[in-house]
């Protein structure tokens, strides 16, 4: 029997960066694990990247080159990118075009596509879709530090008395690093955690205080912590002295930030901020984490200056257990980051405004016309490509028709735009489709390279698997344009090694500790060491004496490296800088739109579901976009739950399911991101939302939208299961997603069909053979149908004129079952399960496919506690992503347990 062989990579989802286990099997199956020895993880992973392996298979992958639709050769392809770029270039000049690329590129992808940009075309119009999550972090770590360092690492949320979470639902967006947090919370019950964010999320469930803030209102909140430090003398006056300028400037903008004030400005009660800044004050070892709902917003840079003040002015930072930590949605934004891939920074973290800088990276690639200004950012880019600016566009592993404000008018940007190219793995994507070159890339498990997480460790993802039809990495498709535009010896590479070596000989060059990073270590890293390399963090300088006192990070308990403990920050004295924050509320409600949407991300999906997509338990815990309602506001606009809602802006309009929840603000209603034209009839979510941006980071505002919203009138609800896909044009709700055996579907009309039985045949056709059994209610309304085809279920349709009751999953599994006699067949008709096999629920444990209904019923029957449920029942038990709504859950039950 053979042993199958083990790859340790890293996980392509969030920026926490987990080691992953893949072990590929002789049957072509591929196991996944996490790997005990990687520091971020240490063996966790979250149910998206327990689920890899369900994602890595061919259906929809984009296998070949393709020019307006058809395939071609890869020569045939590039030469025809390189000849348009170079057309537009000598046309209308080097600003004429423009890359969009990604935080889903590994970092030498990266590296190559920023060189050929800012050193070769002499333009600096690339920027990526990382400016859409932490630009603001960016831009506000560059303020106050000169550089844009993250000063802490993971371990210091286990090592904090106080953790805060602003504008960060860690349980769902980073799962490990929450367990590593509520783990060491469980070992030190005297750990306090305070969240702050409009929702109750369930990363409440191991807060002491829920701070539910107005939207934007952190910049009041932290400017008024601010303020209660000073008043309550606990600036550190030693640090500050030491290593610091602007703080009397800083303490002077906040003077009038009182708790009554802030009070009015955040939404917040006069006890729970009293009770936040006293936690603040008393407990030297604190950490604030802070994410999404910081950076996503018009002040987001004055958000992230706002809490950086107060670490500064109390001097935690630096050291273990305190600092300010912003934690990365992407794998890669951070070596994005580290390469320039933004289009206001140089290369390894050097400053495109710098002349020095400029002329170090202009002699390094010995660049012909190295850009001198910065360029386009995201929303700057597609304005200049609707209003014919930018003639050609290069999109690279990113999906900007869904995931960019004001995503109908980027979608008219991309129809107008003379020429465009996207560099996908995915042959179905809204963006793909306006492409006239479509250029096939390798995808996770099949690239090679690096990727850098949240805490600046660098991590190899390593191939496992043999690419795919004709598809090729990133890197080599950027280096192949830019040898065919004339730039052969510079982009002269044959493996990514080479890439990661440049790479790490540009950070080391003429750095003696003036910039933060620095991986000159392995600037002579061999082929066969880069395979085996081991992560790590940076800086990772070769070894050398620092010009600069103090300029080199420490390590501290556990080895691992933080930045300021003792000064030395990248400024031009070496000190850090306070920022003088205004604090400005955004009222963006009127009396036309007198609701504000919030947009963000669910537990199980990914962006766009491109590769989450494709896993059934992925798409079992929520299948269909929703939003969020707090049930007082459902009463305002007579919303029922489980009902349709239109949402809508000035910008566009979404349908989608309500979820009347009391963990809503009131006056805010919640929507996800992910769902696309792909899979669903209007769930584009940022089609709602305005083009207004940071004016400091350029990062757009996607947490305070104006919408209003209305009942959607439906004549007829329905549910249907399909063993193929199923056909959904015409209909005026739709949401589709995978199932065992084939497709789950949510659908609604604003009319009545021809009849039930026409509308099943229009939605996955009347193959040959096939039977149809139904039940009809005429005077209820309900219809039920399920066509066979020998012993096989086909389709199963059913439709009622409210929210359709019925067994989603047991009628999902029977398209993978026998139907050899009349009973099973009337079950399925019936979509129950019958008493003998009581119905599971929806999914809440992903990891186990346990269901709502299972935990109801074994918490009925006595198990009082989340673990009492794990050790029944195992969910809860493996990720631990699920453990707050299995907690509410058993909550709901106690009383009739007890009974």
């Amino acid at each position: 029997m053979s042993v199958a062989r083990e790859v340790r990579t890293t996980c392509p989802y969030c920026g926490v960066g987990c080691g992953v286990i893949a072990a590929p099997q002789p049957d072509g199956s591929v196991s996944i694990k996490g790997d005990p020895d990687h520091p971020a993880n240490f063996g966790r992973l979250c149910s998206k990247g327990l689920a890899l392996a369900e994602t890595i298979g061919l259906e929809e992958r984009l296998l070949s080159p393709e020019i307006d639709g058809n395939r071609a050769g890869w020569d045939e392809a590039l030469d025809l990118v390189a000849q348009k770029f170079s057309d537009a270039i000598a046309e209308h000049g080097p600003d004429s075009v423009a890359f969009y690329v990604s935080g889903q590129l590994l970092t030498e992808d990266y590296y190559v596509a920023n060189k050929l940009m800012k050193g070769f075309i002499g333009s600096a119009n690339i920027d990526t879709n990382s400016r859409l999550c932490m630009a603001s972090s960016v831009a506000g770590h560059r303020r106050a530090f000169g550089s844009d360092t993250v000063p802490g690492t993971y371990e210091d949320l286990e090592l904090a008395d106080l953790v805060v979470l602003t504008g960060s639902n860690l349980a769902w967006c980073h799962p490990v690093l929450y367990q590593r947090l509520a783990a060491a919370k469980e070992r030190r019950p005297e750990m306090k955690v305070v969240l702050i964010d409009p929702r109750r999320t369930m990363t409440a469930d191991i807060a002491d205080l829920h701070l539910a803030i107005a939207p934007d209102g952190d910049t009041a909140l932290f400017a008024g912590l601010l303020r209660h430090l000073g008043e309550s003398g606990i600036i550190s006056r030693d640090y500050v002295e030491k290593h610091t300028n602007g703080i009397n400037e800083a303490l002077a903008s906040v003077r009038s930030y009182d708790v009554e004030k802030v009070a009015e400005e955040a939404g917040l009660s006069i006890r729970d901020l009293q009770a936040f800044y006293d936690l603040f004050a008393r407990n030297e070892r604190t950490v604030t984490v802070y994410s999404q709902g910081v950076n996503q917003s018009a002040v987001g840079t004055d958000k992230v200056n706002a809490i950086i003040n107060c670490h500064l002015a109390t001097g935690r930072i630096g050291r273990p257990g305190v600092g300010p930590f912003s934690v990365t949605g992407q794998p890669n934004a951070m070596g994005g980051r580290e390469v320039g891939g933004l289009a206001n920074m140089l290369a390894a973290h050097m400053d495109l405004e710098n002349s020095w800088h400029r002329d170090l990276v202009r002699r390094f690639w010995r660049a012909p016309r190295l850009a001198e200004k910065p360029g386009l950012k995201a929303v700057e880019m597609f304005n200049a490509v609707a209003d014919g600016r930018i003639k050609a566009l290069w999109i690279m592993a990113t999906n900007p028709a869904d995931s960019m404000p004001d995503a109908d008018a980027v979608v008219a940007a991309l129809k107008a735009c003379p020429f465009v190219v996207v560099s996908d793995i995915s042959s179905a994507t809204d963006t793909l489709r306006h492409a006239h070159v479509r250029l096939p890339s390798t995808g996770w498990g099949e690239k090679d390279g690096t990727v850098t997480n949240s805490e600046r460790r660098i991590s190899r993802q390593r191939a496992f698997l043999f690419p795919p039809g004709e598809a090729r990495p990133d890197w080599w498709q950027i280096a192949e344009v830019a040898r065919r535009m004339g730039f052969n010896e510079a982009f002269a590479y044959s493996s990514p090694a080479e890439i990661f070596r440049e790479h790490a000989a540009l950070s080391a060059l003429e750095n003696d500790g003036a910039r933060d990073f620095d991986i000159g270590a392995y600037a002579g890293v061999t082929a066969p060491a880069y395979q085996g390399l081991e992560p790590f963090q940076w800086p990772a300088p070769a070894l050398r004496e620092s010009a600069f006192e103090g300029a080199m990070p420490g390590r501290a308990e556990g080895g691992d490296l933080r930045f300021f403990a003792d000064g030395g920050f990248y400024t031009p004295d070496r000190r850090a800088r306070f920022v003088a924050i205004s604090p400005t509320m955004r009222n963006v409600t009127e009396a036309a739109y007198p609701m504000v949407l919030n947009t963000g991300r669910v537990r199980d999906h990914w962006h766009t579901m491109t590769r989450t997509g494709k896993s059934v338990r992925l798409s079992a815990h929520l299948a269909e976009p929703y939003a969020e309602i707090h049930p007082e506001d459902a009463l305002r606009f007579g919303i029922r739950g489980a009902e349709l809602v239109r949402v809508e802006s000035r910008h566009g309009t979404a349908v989608v399911r309500a979820l009347v929840s009391n963990r809503q603000r009131r006056g805010s209603v919640f929507l996800p991101m992910h769902w696309t034209d792909q899979v669903a009839a209007r769930g584009r979510v940022d089609a709602l939302v305005a083009p207004v941006t940071d004016p400091v980071s350029g990062q757009p505002a996607l947490k305070n939208v104006a919408v209003r919203m209305s009942s959607f009138k439906a004549a007829f609800y329905g549910f249907a299961v399909s063993r193929e896909r199923p056909e959904a044009e015409g209909l005026d709700y739709w949401a589709l997603a995978r199932t065992t055996g084939g497709w789950r579907m949510e659908l609604a009309h604003g009319a009545l069909p021809e009849s039930p039985d026409a509308l099943l045949s229009k939605l996955v056709g009347f193959p040959a053979g096939a039977e149809v059994i139904a039940y009809r209610d005429e005077q209820r309304g309900d219809h039920r149908l399920a066509m066979f085809n020998g012993e096989r279920l086909v389709a199963a349709l059913y439709l009622s004129p409210g929210p359709v009751s019925v067994s989603r999953g047991f009628a999902a599994e029977q398209l993978d079952a026998a139907h050899p006699d009349p009973r099973s067949r009337y079950r399925v008709v019936a979509g129950r399960t019958g008493s003998a096999r009581p119905d599971i629920g929806a999914i809440v444990c992903s990891c186990f496919g346990v269901g709502a209904d299972q935990i109801a019923a074994a918490a009925r029957q006595g198990c009082r506690t989340v673990d009492a449920i794990g050790k029944t029942l195992s969910a809860g038990t493996n990720c631990g992503s699920c453990r707050a709504e299995i907690r509410g859950i058993v909550e709901a039950n106690r009383a009739v347990a007890a009974e």
